[in-house]
């Protein structure tokens, strides 16, 4: 009898477990955002010489549940993938020694011989993220240079260690505050990702399993499966790019667009300095991938 329960139980449960899964719902503000997934990558290389190159990126989506089941799983999803961040963000922000704002949608980050580098992208509003980095920073004894540029929609902020000089760049674009850190180290780097005096230099390349085309203002380049996939791991892989592949820039703002095949376009701005070296590479779903190399 007991048994006949439990049957009869379960398969009801089956039955509403069913019905919910097609109970339609209006997704509203808490779950605008929700996120279903967290993808993750982190490369080490070590070198002859001893010197050690580590990368990291990662990229948030998010789920907009039309049904009551898919609601559910993107809650169960959510959880699972909030856990893995965490880890994954102390991991970055020890080994980087640089600190990494909440909300994040897409960050990366670098450590090489050269430089340590985080660029990451968020909804908090840009005063809120320069208030995070000024503590965060003084805390790990960084000192504020004179002189910050504050405004609306940009702030661009100097800062004295006892590694070297650093530069914080944040820019307000699409309700999404764009912040990158920087802390070049003594060791110079190599002539093959130096840019020329006075200029930026940026190299492509693609992650995804389908063929890509990248706009930089004007100029396209299609970009194989996996084509200079390898570049931001470590300064030699840029030896084997085409020249297509290689892009001096004068600094400024430039409308980058990038394409994958059989879906839509994504666009946005991009900014380099002079004197600065970056990869760019199309991720996951066409998300743009910039890292800071130098």
């Amino acid at each position: 009898m007991a048994r006949r329960t439990l049957g009869v139980l379960f398969a009801g449960s089956l039955v509403a477990a069913t019905a919910a899964m097609a109970i339609p719902v209006t997704p509203g503000p808490a779950y605008d955002g929700t996120t279903k997934n967290v993808q993750i990558n982190w490369s080490h290389t070590k070198r002859s010489n001893g010197f050690v190159d580590d990368t990291w990126w990662a990229l948030r989506t998010s789920c907009a549940p039309e049904y009551l089941g898919e609601r559910l799983l993107c809650d169960t999803m959510g959880r699972l993938a909030g856990a893995a961040s965490r880890t994954f963000e102390a991991k970055m922000a020890d080994d980087v020694g640089l600190p990494l704002v909440d909300h994040w949608g897409l960050m990366t980050a670098k450590n090489s011989p050269f430089i340590r580098s985080a660029h990451v992208e968020t909804p908090l509003g840009l005063e809120a993220v320069l208030g995070f980095y000024r503590d965060a920073l003084d805390k790990r004894g960084w000192t504020e240079n004179d002189g910050a540029l504050v405004e609306p929609d940009r702030a661009v902020v100097a800062f004295t260690t006892s590694d070297g000089p650093a530069l914080l760049r944040l820019v307000r674009q699409d309700n999404t505050t764009i912040a990158d850190l920087a802390l070049r180290k003594t060791l110079a780097a190599t002539a093959r990702i130096q840019p020329a005096p006075g200029q930026a230099k940026l190299f492509l390349g693609n992650k995804t399993d389908e063929a890509a085309d990248i706009a930089v203002n004007e100029r396209t380049v299609r970009l194989a499966a996996h084509a200079g996939e390898e570049l931001i791991d470590f300064d030699s892989a840029t030896d084997k790019l085409p020249d297509s592949q290689k892009i001096d820039l004068p600094p400024g703002k430039y409308k980058v667009t990038l394409k994958l095949k059989g879906s839509a376009a994504r666009q946005r701005e991009f900014e380099v300095a002079a004197n600065e070296t970056w990869g760019l590479l199309v991720g996951p779903e066409g998300a743009p991938l910039p890292v800071r190399m130098y």
